[in-house]
């Protein structure tokens, strides 16, 4: 068996180790793919009255793009706090005993963090066409958006990854990802910079869920994306660069 094959095999299967784990713990399931619905629907019902001006229309089509990528934000926490058990309960130990690839256990989180994010954004579109939501983009324009929503989760992955590789137990793996947590809400996928005071807007405006929502949101509804789409693709591409490097030179300095 070559090496790029004993890497896939390994790969596979800490992949299906990780589903396992995610497939006993409704709990942490709920939290990453059901609670960013849960905000949705907050947002459009409660506050989305209140916010109908800065949408410059129907709030529910403007919020539901910028909504979706709640998903993987949120789903940064989960990632962490798997890798902390992992690394604090001796597993990785024991892995690393074994005649198994180094890296299949870091690659088993971060694949099954993508599909756990495919299944979240899907959910949450489906309960955005509940509540109002009418989209009006092509399939071409659809895939685009699972890619670029694949590649953020990658991206922010592999950052949770080396989180929680540094963290000394899980609990406070779950703390370190919470200014991720809070990017969103920061950015215009809530509301339209515009409206924000000087220093916050000029902040949401150079942070990178901002362009990726613009992207989305463009995509989706038809609105103009000028030049946010190549920031979104550099975001996504800058983050994925240090979050792998990072995590695997801490991986490999705790293995020696």
């Amino acid at each position: 068996m070559s090496a790029a094959t004993l890497v896939l095999t390994d790969s596979a299967t800490m992949l299906r180790r990780n589903l396992l784990h995610f497939k006993r713990y409704p709990a942490m399931a709920f939290s990453m793919i059901v609670m960013p619905s849960i905000l949705l629907v907050v947002f459009r019902f409660v506050f989305g009255g209140a916010l109908e001006k800065s949408s410059g229309g129907n709030y529910v089509d403007y919020v539901v793009p910028g909504m979706l990528l709640l998903v993987p934000a949120y789903l940064t926490a989960g990632v962490a706090v798997s890798v902390a058990t992992d690394t604090s309960k001796g597993i990785v130990n024991r892995f690393r005993t074994m005649a198994i690839a180094p890296s299949s256990m870091l690659t088993g989180h971060v694949i099954g963090a993508m599909i756990q994010a495919v299944l979240g954004v899907g959910f949450m579109m489906a309960v955005g066409f509940a509540i109002g939501w009418r989209p009006s983009g092509d399939v071409v324009d659809w895939l685009a958006v699972f890619g670029l929503v694949i590649f953020f989760s990658l991206a922010l992955s592999w950052l949770a990854v080396g989180m929680g590789l540094v963290a000394p137990n899980p609990e406070s793996a779950s703390n370190l990802p919470f200014p991720i947590l809070m990017l969103p809400f920061f950015g215009s996928g809530l509301v339209a910079t515009d409206t924000m005071p000087l220093g916050l807007r000029q902040f949401a405006e150079y942070q990178p869920f901002t362009p990726l929502t613009e992207t989305v949101r463009g995509l989706l509804m038809g609105t103009p994306i000028g030049n946010s789409g190549i920031i979104a693709l550099a975001w996504c591409a800058g983050i994925a660069i240090v979050g792998y490097a990072w995590s695997t030179s801490v991986f490999r300095k705790q293995s020696n």
